[in-house]
């Protein structure tokens, strides 16, 4: 129950600081902070899908959350190296 918790405050804190800075992003047009945003979703997805695995439902949103997050990662690493 505390696990769940820590993870459900990390993915709100997450989400928050994502919203921020695609503002921030979006206002000052300063796009090569677009790999620390997209490396910041994934965390939040991962948190999102790890938080629906533990509640053990049969469902596949959670398993879906976390092979979208890794993609991300895949995406924002992959954006670190071209830049």
């Amino acid at each position: 129950m505390m696990k769940r918790k820590v993870l459900n405050t990390l993915r709100i804190v997450l989400s928050v600081i994502g919203a921020a800075l695609a503002c921030y992003v979006l206002v000052f047009q300063r796009y090569e902070l677009m790999a620390y945003l997209l490396l910041i979703v994934g965390i939040s997805t991962l948190t999102s899908g790890w938080i629906e695995v533990q509640k053990n439902q049969k469902g596949f949103r959670g398993y879906l959350c976390i092979i979208t997050a890794l993609f991300a990662f895949f995406v924002s690493i992959e954006w670190f190296f071209v830049n």
